[in-house]
């Protein structure tokens, strides 16, 4: 048992860096060959903590050959010479018992070596404060060492292995067997005799809930509370769930109340400033309509004074008004006045101010509108234009510069409650106000994408304007540093795309979006249109590759096949991904993956040795029936694959496709490609590169796994 005891962790990086911790000490384990059972978690805001069952008490020895100097080196005339001699040394060997090999090189000498394992205790001494401080932290602290770093200071630690404290030391403190309890409703100090579920059981007498117990316990009291008001229910909030089980040790729920005249505020900004920053639950009725109360999560044991409960209300009443100040101030101001205080603002220090990012996303906006009217698709180009103009707007506001979280949705809740132009019909305003309101979305990949068309195109358009001029300014993200969130934003458009089957190709709307920039002075230091080009496609094909693989769950190898095809599209390789999987069970296939491998693998040892396939395949009077049957199989066969491909009837196309297996089969049982003869050689290349490029227009099924499956 392992327990890393320090000062409050934030909430938001203690799931990550348990779980890490969890993964190296197992890795740690199965490296150093003391296999381990269960290893299970246990963390709190003041504590990270891992338990391992079925530790081998000591590493098993291991017998290993020790290969010396060749015979040759190691006898002259029969006798030993002193490389033999050191060899033996070394292995710690007799001479005598030296043994002799053959191998690809010729016979050498080699020597049984037995290695004594080592215990468990000294390995985990020496290895447990290297994989602390090697925890990934968005943020760290250092102190006293240079070389030790974490989260927060570390106040305890206690390392066991059953009843014996391991000597383990980092930053100073030696591990020992005293851990802490709750801060407020214990003693402090917390004896564990022993690794295993009784270090469980002694920090929960010590009023110390695991992470499963807490949610639980938060779960149940909410329920309670909020059973005291007839007819309500307290709203699923799972992020805020999480966040309040990272911030308690041993939790409780309390009541609380605001005037019901706030009720007028938007339900946005109430919930926003309730669960962002106050970490309060809201309290809705059977309709979902709020009502006058809060849930808010203590890290104690109650409040029977109602002292905390006051405190809170207190707060939350001056938060309320300062937002329904914010509002009524805003008011004065229409978001049409608010335009020109966008040049004001600044977007990013070499891209201009959101005044220019205003007209550029109008721009791309129409662009986008266009294309995707030309493909039959209804889409409202003039209320796309006004939304676009009015989007930043709300960045101007007394209410986003207070509640930033409300961002977009501000500028939605304004656009519908003002008058923006007395000639609008009411219709088309709220349209424009969903659009704005929406155009955020989707923050990430389990986020909702817009509710219209028109907030899609929005969407899109401000997320490409800002990733084609990061790029433009060779501003990519490296590695895991993505200071402004690209793949994100990226992700959110491949999503958005494939939700509404829009027929836009990322790497031509990047160049779309980079063209907004001409004449401007970002322009000025922008990289290479080629460089460019480059780096927007690579990033776009992993972010369509994530998408597949993490968010839609297709195979690795399916992916990666249909995207060896074609990644220019988003919506055709998800149809191409879908009808790939449908087929994948099937023997004709997997037998075809493997017949695309060697194909490909024989037209690149050709390649290698400068061997030029033919032109186009021919009927040569050498030419073996199989081959024949061959390409008047794709000669047949391929125009009607074609023209499925072409309709995208994918799944058609395949199988048509898996017909093909009987003439491939009988082709590689039969024929020699790599014959002495140049011209039936060239001949017969030609056909496998002609029949390798009728198999990959959908899909590179060379790309598919076929090891293992029957």
């Amino acid at each position: 048992m392992l327990e890393i005891g320090c000062e409050e962790i934030p909430a938001r990086m203690i799931d990550a860096a348990s779980q890490e911790l969890r993964e190296r000490v197992a890795a740690l384990l199965s490296r150093e060959r003391l296999a381990a059972g269960e290893i299970a978690c246990f963390d709190t805001p003041r504590r990270l903590a891992v338990l391992a069952a079925g530790i081998s008490a000591a590493q098993a020895d291991i017998t290993e050959q020790v290969t010396g100097p060749s015979v040759n080196v190691a006898y002259k005339d029969g006798q030993p010479t002193p490389a033999a001699h050191a060899f033996a040394k070394k292995a710690g060997v007799d001479v005598s018992r030296l043994e002799k090999i053959k191998t690809a090189k010729g016979e050498y000498l080699a020597a049984k070596v037995t290695k004594k394992g080592r215990s468990a205790a000294e390995i985990l001494a020496e290895n447990l404060s290297k994989e602390i401080s090697s925890i990934y932290w968005p943020k760290n602290m250092y102190w006293r060492k240079a070389n030790e770093r974490f989260v927060r200071p570390v106040r305890w630690l206690v390392a066991m292995l059953d009843g014996d404290t391991i000597p383990l030391e980092f930053d100073g403190i030696w591990a020992g067997r005293i851990s802490r309890g709750h801060k407020i409703l214990s003693d402090g100090g917390v004896t564990i005799s022993r690794a295993g579920s009784s270090y469980v059981d002694a920090l929960r007498a010590a009023k110390v809930l695991g992470r499963a117990e807490r949610e639980q316990q938060i779960r149940k009291a909410l329920d309670s509370a909020t059973r005291t008001i007839p007819g309500a229910r307290w709203r699923e909030d799972k992020l805020l769930l999480d966040t309040v089980v990272n911030l308690t040790e041993f939790p409780s729920v309390i009541l609380g109340g605001f005037d019901p005249q706030f009720l007028a505020l938007p339900e946005e900004v109430l919930v926003t400033v309730m669960r962002d920053h106050q970490k309060y639950f809201a309290v809705e009725d059977a309709d979902h309509k709020l009502l006058p109360h809060f849930l808010a999560v203590l890290n104690t044991d109650g409040d029977r004074d109602s002292l905390i409960r006051h405190g809170n209300e207190r707060v939350l009443r001056a938060r309320f008004s300062d937002a329904r100040f914010f509002w009524a101030t805003d008011q004065k101001r229409s978001l049409l006045e608010r335009l020109e205080l966008l040049r004001h603002v600044t977007f990013q220090k070499d891209m201009g101010s959101y005044y220019d990012k205003t007209r550029r996303v109008q721009r791309l906006c129409s662009w986008l509108s266009e294309i995707i009217k030309q493909s039959g698709i209804a889409v409202r180009a003039g209320v796309i234009h006004k939304a676009a103009c009015l989007a930043k707007t709300d960045l101007t506001t007394e209410m986003v510069k207070e509640f930033t979280e409300l961002q977009g949705i501000v500028g939605g809740l304004y656009a519908r409650a003002q008058k923006l132009d007395p000639s609008l019909p009411e219709a088309t305003r709220f349209a424009i106000a969903d659009a704005i309101y929406d155009h955020y979305k989707p923050e990430s990949t389990e986020d909702e994408v817009p509710r219209s068309m028109e907030g899609a195109v929005l969407s899109i358009g401000d997320k490409a304007d800002t990733i084609a001029g990061m790029f433009a300014l060779g501003l990519m993200p490296s590695g895991s540093k993505d200071p402004f969130a690209l793949r994100r934003q990226a992700n959110a458009i491949v999503k958005v795309i494939d939700k509404y089957k829009l027929p836009l190709r990322p790497n031509d709307m990047m160049r779309d979006a980079r063209a907004g920039y001409q004449g401007s002075e970002a322009e000025k230091k922008f990289v290479e249109d080629a460089k460019f080009d480059e780096a927007a496609s690579i990033f776009f094909h992993e972010r369509l590759e994530f998408y597949l693989k993490d968010v839609r769950g297709y195979a690795y190898d399916v992916v990666k096949a249909v995207l060896a095809a074609d990644a220019e599209d988003v919506v055709d390789a998800l149809a191409r991904a879908e009808a790939v999987k449908q087929v994948l069970h099937m023997p004709e296939f997997l037998a075809i993956g493997a017949a695309c491998k060697r194909m490909r693998n024989i037209l690149r040892q050709a390649e290698e040795k400068r061997i030029a396939p033919a032109a186009t395949f021919e009927y040569l009077p050498d030419s073996a029936h199989e081959e024949k049957n061959l390409a008047t199989y794709i000669e047949v066969y391929g125009p009607r694959v074609e023209g499925h491909r072409k309709k995208k009837e994918y799944s058609d196309a395949l199988m048509l496709l898996s017909t093909a297996r009987q003439p491939v089969d009988a082709f590689f049982d039969k024929v020699m490609v790599m014959v002495e003869d140049e011209k039936l050689r060239a001949n017969r290349l030609a056909l496998l590169r002609t029949l390798l490029k009728e198999f990959s227009t959908i899909a590179d099924f060379s790309e598919i796994v076929t090891e293992g499956k029957t």
